[in-house]
């Protein structure tokens, strides 16, 4: 009976990114999005996923849902959804994404908002691309979170060395693709951990008889495999500026003619690691913290991995009610710092 539950929860997964919303801007294959609710509070969150992943992981499900959470805690929450680029893309380069396309999402979020000031909120690849964004223009950021996001390319593991072999000519990669296909990125991460897949069909098996938990695996695993193509010419600078040469730490990157120095941000700043995470190492992530010139700044480090960690059970208890109160303080700060 238990393998018959199984199958049938394989076979019609639940739906994902339920909780309702309009689309606040849209501009070639991107949206922003704003979810309906009732803010209490003055300043908005902007939530910027990785470019190569589905944003509906952050509201996968009802209970695994970050902006559920954080709407029924009163934020006015928005989120930028990547879509799926096409081939006229693969000329799309990085500081379009990166620069405007991102800060195109920060202005129209603050005008729909009418606020002067949004906290900011990146995961994995979009933590990295808003740490960049908050460094040449951190007028508008009142916060800044950094979700399990990658910082110093040098600590990525099997990921830079991959990247930094001689014989790889990542030109010539895009040249041959285009956009840099899904399929291929998808491979490279099951690679860092090539039993993976066998110890998820183990406990989907051993768990069979529990709907809850099945719901959210075969929700995730249909998520995990909805992966978008990264844009080519865009692909190859990130691959060479990133992690060829470390330019966000050296202090070299520049973003659109402007330069990028991580101790420009001084916002409140948030680094979120997970021990688990075989992604995103804490080595590659902390150093954030180190350069970011912000008098407040926080580590908080939680059990589990790179996208378990967010949707868990857990994530509710710990991860969720953790952003809430740190946006909320910060918020309480600045009023107080008018009043005086």
């Amino acid at each position: 009976m238990s393998l018959e539950n199984l199958l049938a929860r394989a076979l019609a997964p639940p739906e994902l990114g339920q909780t309702p919303c309009d689309v606040v801007h849209a501009e070639n294959k991107w949206r922003l999005l704003r979810y309906r609710g009732a803010p209490k509070h003055p300043l908005p969150v902007l939530l910027v996923p990785s470019l190569i992943n589905r944003h509906y992981v952050l509201d996968l499900m009802p209970g695994k849902s970050l902006v559920e959470y954080l709407l029924a805690a009163g934020h006015d929450v928005f989120i930028i959804d990547w879509g799926t680029p096409g081939d006229e893309d693969r000329y799309l380069d990085f500081d379009e994404i990166v620069d405007r396309y991102l800060g195109r999402a920060i202005r129209k979020t603050l005008a729909a908002a009418g606020a002067d000031r949004l906290h900011l909120l990146g995961y994995c690849l979009g933590g990295t691309f808003t740490a960049i964004h908050a460094a040449a223009h951190p007028a508008s950021i009142a916060s800044l979170v950094a979700l399990a996001a990658p910082i110093r390319f040098a600590e990525g593991g099997m990921l830079t060395r991959w990247m930094r072999l001689p014989t790889l000519d990542i030109r010539a990669v895009v040249g041959a693709f285009g956009n840099m296909p899904w399929p291929l990125m998808q491979a490279s991460f099951h690679l860092l951990k090539p039993t993976l897949l066998f110890q998820k069909a183990r406990t989907a098996v051993d768990r069979a008889w529990d709907d809850e938990f099945l719901d959210g695996f075969f929700a995730l695993e249909r998520w995990g495999n909805d992966n978008v193509s990264f844009p080519g010419r865009a692909y190859a600078e990130y691959i060479e500026r990133l992690y060829q040469r470390d330019a966000l730490v050296n202090g070299t990157l520049r973003l659109a003619g402007r330069p990028v120095r991580l101790e420009a941000i001084r916002c409140p700043t948030l680094v979120v690691t997970f021990a688990d995470d075989y992604i995103v190492p804490r080595a590659s992530a902390l150093p954030l913290l180190d350069l970011a010139a912000a008098k407040d700044k926080q580590h908080l480090d939680l059990r589990g991995g790179h996208v378990g960690a967010v949707v868990s059970r857990k994530a509710r208890d710990g991860l969720w009610p953790a952003l809430s109160d740190f946006w909320v303080q910060r918020m309480k700060s600045r009023r107080a710092r008018k009043r005086a």
